[in-house]
């Protein structure tokens, strides 16, 4: 029935990949002994990877969690590679109604890994589908309406679902409480991005030296992603320069043309310090002011600028708003005013 009815739209909100693809999955690890950091994560999944597969069941549901670029959807490939099972990828938005989600799941192959990214994004509706779904393996359609209406029980094949979320805490408790896997993905360390340097340099035929990918890396926020997209970047300098090894030279040059400085900012993470120095002060500023004022989107200045910035300590979120500490005036080359360094010791005294 699911099939019939949806079968078509599913093609459209799903892709389907049992194996990796060495062209379009070049810098993606395969396994988890190549997957670099996460150490604590790729331990404890690897032992109920094994487990599962030594009891011939599906493993247990998955939820990943953390800020964006850690490898989210990388360590869901790495399962379902792991497990020897198909994987079906989508996104919470994508998912509109749940007759899509119905098809989906009534497609899906004994032991199948279903990855859904920004899962928090999922309507009610189709989160609700998900509860017998996920616990009993099980779909439950309400047929007719009014007093005729009947519920039929449809059995799924087991699965199973890999869950990735930037805002954990948006999760409804009863769609986190039926993971049985709960793991938090951390930021890396330059020496961890260090080594994803040199293994995607590999991956691309790239020739590059110690000096150069320990530029990279330190200079990556502490994110996978953006370090290997900098790799590329500093690649195309390189080429054009007609070098067959990628120099710290190299690496300098082409990050200093992309803007982006000895920490990693780049021109909006200044912006947003120099605004709220020069034109709030130093603070307190809220995060619609800000937006309004940058001309950036306010979710993309919390989820994607705001927290490496509160990592390195150059601001803080206090009650009325964000402020501007020590560390940010010092990076902006600027010297906090008397209102200022009230301001911060205040929020110092109360830390």
């Amino acid at each position: 029935m699911f099939e019939e009815e949806y079968g078509e739209e599913e093609s459209l909100i799903v892709s389907t990949k049992t194996e990796y693809d060495a062209e379009e999955n070049v810098l993606r690890p395969k396994t988890m002994s190549d997957y670099v950091g996460q150490t604590k994560v790729k331990e404890n999944l690897s032992v109920y990877i094994e487990a599962a597969k030594a009891r011939g069941e599906a493993l247990d549901h998955v939820l990943l969690y953390g800020p964006p670029g850690l490898g989210k959807t990388t360590l869901s490939h790495i399962i379902a590679n792991e497990m020897g099972v198909a994987i079906k990828m989508t996104s919470g938005p994508a998912i509109e109604r749940s007759g899509d989600l119905a098809a989906i799941l009534t497609n899906l192959n004994e032991g199948d890994v279903l990855f859904i990214d920004e899962i928090h994004r999922l309507s009610r509706q189709v989160e609700e589908i998900l509860y017998s779904a996920m616990e009993d393996y099980a779909l439950d359609i309400i047929v007719g309406k009014g007093p005729s209406a009947r519920n039929i029980r449809f059995s799924l094949n087991k699965f199973t679902l890999v869950g990735a979320t930037t805002k954990v805490g948006m999760l409804a408790p009863p769609l986190r409480d039926r993971f049985g896997i709960i793991n938090r993905l951390e930021i890396y360390s330059p020496s961890e991005l260090q080594d994803i340097v040199t293994r995607s340099a590999r991956a691309l035929e790239i020739a590059i030296d110690d000096d150069a990918s320990a530029e990279i890396a330190r200079r990556s926020r502490g994110t996978p992603r953006i370090a290997n997209r900098l790799l590329k970047r500093v690649r195309d300098f390189s080429l054009v320069k007609g070098n067959r090894q990628i120099t710290r030279e190299d690496a300098r040059f082409a990050l200093a043309r992309l803007e982006i400085d000895e920490l990693g900012l780049d021109e909006t993470d200044r912006n947003l310090l120099r605004a709220l120095i020069e034109k709030f002060g130093g603070g307190p500023a809220g995060l619609e002011t800000l937006s309004a004022t940058t001309g950036e989107d306010a979710n993309t200045i919390e989820d994607v600028y705001e927290p490496y910035l509160l990592q390195l300590g150059f601001i803080a979120r206090t009650p009325r708003g964000r402020i501007c500490l020590k560390d940010g005036y010092a990076h902006m080359g600027l010297e906090p005013s008397m209102k200022a360094r009230k301001q911060i010791s205040i929020f110092e005294s109360d830390e």
